[in-house]
């Protein structure tokens, strides 16, 4: 399927807006699109994400192909940002958010602000400009408190914070205007993303890349709890597929849904930071030495975390390539071979 779908984007190019475009999965949208011919326009207002991941997409791309990207630097907070970034748009990547429980525990009002009112400003701009199809990042955190393995889409439980609510409140929103207003929304619910170009830097960073870097600085990682939560951890090039899919099913059944993506395997904290570590030795043998530090549960997490895939197999044809075994080895490669210092942010010639 997913074959499929690039043969007929290349053929067919269409106009993509990707928000939150310097971020992590954003930046890796792009460059899938850019790769395959496509004209891309982005927005970011750096909150989170990094000049310097536009920058690798402009080296991995080369010049000829960034030539099809035009960055707007705005936020989805402004109507007006939103609307300007939406004209003459095909397809929407909706990923602009602000992530991560912890942090939204802190500042759930700056959570709200970009989650729900600038997802609603997105909505409405892509209303207006009649985009064809509306694609948006929701999450797994809108399981809640429900306890049941593995995660279908039809059920789901109380959130336990404002990052959880957050995205609740857009796949609300998004189905009230596809009702009301005959758009094709598609919500895809990621799993705990993780791969090249993702933060490892400040308080809120993810605990894969935030790993790998404390590891190679001979750091001793702390493992929230006594290691047993256990989380579907679903790679980068997963994503990708799932969101090029969205954007290109036919299947009218398969539009305005929610999708759980991804790898459908539940990996446990202990079993990841031994999967790290034994990727990590293979460049550096001293790593093998590192031991964990263990903390307290974090406020918000849920002890277990698993997909059922089926839906997203079923409707667009989602099959996911990596696992979380490979996805790693290629992250951790991905990671030693940039070997820079993440916080770096070169400017955009």
């Amino acid at each position: 399927m997913i074959a499929q779908a690039k043969i007929g984007l290349n053929k067919s190019p269409r106009t993509w807006l990707v928000t939150g475009v310097a971020g992590f999965i954003g930046s890796n949208l792009l460059e899938e699109l850019l790769s395959l011919g496509q004209t891309v326009v982005g927005l970011d207002n750096f909150a989170t994400g990094h000049r310097h991941n536009l920058e690798d997409v402009r080296g991995a791309v080369g010049e000829a192909s960034w030539g099809r990207f035009t960055f707007i630097e705005g936020d989805i907070g402004n109507l007006e940002d939103c609307r300007r970034a939406c004209g003459e748009i095909d397809i929407v990547l909706h990923q602009a958010a602000i992530g991560s429980v912890p942090r939204s525990i802190d500042d759930p009002i700056r959570t709200n602000r970009s989650n729900i009112d600038g997802f609603l400003n997105m909505l409405v701009a892509a209303r207006d400009a009649k985009v064809k199809r509306f694609i948006y990042a929701a999450s797994s955190s809108t399981y809640g408190d429900h306890p049941a393995l593995p995660k279908v889409e039809h059920t789901i439980g109380r959130p336990l914070s404002p990052y959880a609510v957050t995205k609740y409140v857009n796949e609300l929103y998004a189905d009230v205007f596809a009702r009301t207003y005959g758009m094709e929304c598609i919500g895809l619910r990621y799993f705990n993303v993780f791969g090249r170009r993702q933060d490892p830097q400040g308080a809120y960073a993810a605990v894969i890349p935030r790993w790998i870097t404390e590891m190679r600085s001979f750091e001793a990682p702390m493992i929230n709890g006594d290691g047993s939560t256990s989380r579907d951890f679903c790679y980068i090039d997963n994503v990708i597929q799932a969101n090029l899919l969205a954007a290109m099913t036919e299947n009218r059944d398969a539009i305005n849904q929610v999708y759980n993506v991804a790898a459908g395997e539940r990996t446990t904290l202990k079993e990841l930071f031994g999967m790290i570590r034994g990727c990590l030795s293979d460049y550096d043998d001293r790593i093998k030495s590192i031991d964990p530090v263990y903390g307290p549960f974090r406020i918000g997490d849920v002890p277990h975390s698993l997909a059922d895939i089926s839906k997203a197999k079923r409707l667009i044809g989602y099959d996911p390539e990596y696992g979380v075994k490979n996805g790693m080895e290629e992250t951790v490669k991905w990671f030693v071979e940039k070997n820079r210092d993440p916080s770096s942010k070169p400017s955009l010639r």
